[in-house]
This record gives structure tokens, sequence and C-alpha cells, in this order.
């Protein structure tokens, strides 16, 4: 079975649904802020994922071109950005616009600016060294983006299971009203 960070991140997703405890210091908010907080938590996420897969796809560009005899052409471009490496290819529906601004890592600000020459190997490899740094960065902030959203979804399952009424609020419309007599 393989072993990255997708199956676990759901098996660790798996033991928080089935093991979901309250949080002491999400009790306190009303549940239509912690709906909103667990929504902005993942819509974070979202935008980290995004700029981590910008700065995998930039690695993966310049460790190519450094290669390369001349810049690639397109079906070089496409094998490079479309292969993870791992034999997988890379899918995801990103809802992040372009227009969104970079996540507060110079690192990254600096790196879409910077022209790098792809046959000067040293810098290259400087260039290779600060996206990696940066998608450090990133990835230590998307896994505790992942512990938030974890609990704040611990703190919905527990007050569902106490009020299992208070889901059917999530639903479009506000949920199911029930009549007199149970229709």
């Amino acid at each position: 079975m393989a072993d990255n960070r997708n199956t676990r991140a759901l098996g660790n997703r798996r033991r928080t649904i089935a093991n979901a405890v309250p949080s002491p210091h999400l009790a306190d908010i009303s549940l239509r802020e912690l709906r909103t907080y667990r929504q902005l938590l993942m819509s974070e996420e979202d935008k980290v994922s995004y700029w981590r897969r910008l700065a995998h796809a930039r690695i993966d560009v310049l460790e190519a071109e450094s290669h390369a005899e001349g810049s690639l052409d397109l079906d070089e471009l496409v094998r490079v950005l479309g292969d993870t490496g791992a034999g997988r290819t890379r899918t995801a529906l990103v809802g992040v616009r372009a227009a969104e601004p970079l996540p507060e890592l110079p690192i990254l600000t600096q790196m879409w600016v910077t022209e790098i020459d792809p046959h000067d190997q040293e810098n290259v490899a400087d260039a290779v060294e600060r996206l990696r740094a940066a998608e450090g960065q990133l990835t230590d902030y998307r896994n505790a983006l992942h512990e938030w959203i974890d609990e704040a979804t611990g703190e919905l399952i527990s007050r569902y299971r106490n009020d299992p009424a208070s889901a059917l609020i999530a639903l479009p419309g506000g949920g199911l009203t029930v009549t007199e007599g149970g229709r």
C-alpha cells in the first residue's frame, strides 16, 4: 500500500471523525461561527496547496531546463508539468483565483520576478534551494491548517452528536422543518 501524504492525511481525518471530541477553545463560539471558521481554514488550505503546487512546478521546470540543450518545447513542458515523478499526474480542482496574493513568503514573491539562466548550474541550484525552503514553510503551514480543520470538524461532529437537528441548519434553505403531526 502506498504511503503518501494523501493516504496519511485521509487516514488522520477518518480517525478524527470516528473519535471526534469537543475542543475546549472552540466551545465558546456559536455553531454558525464554527462553520465559518472551518470554511475559512479550508479556503486558506486551498490557497496554500495551490502555492505549494506552483513552487513544485517551478522547481520541476528549472531542473528540466538545466538539463535541456535549449529551451523546453511544448511536449517537454507537458511531460515535466504533468508527471509528479512518482508515476502520478498532477490533477486538482483549485478554487483559487490567479489575482489572489502570494502567502507571506518573500522568497516566493522574489522567485516569480527573478530571471534564472537555466544553464547556470549554480544559479539554478540556489533558486531550487530557495524554492524548496519556501515549499517547506508552506508544507508546515498546511499541516497546521489540517490540524485546525480536523479540530473544528471534531467540534462540529461533537455538537451534531449532541444535537442532531443542528446539522440540518447547514442544508440549503436552512434545513427541514417539521410541521404538526410530524409531517
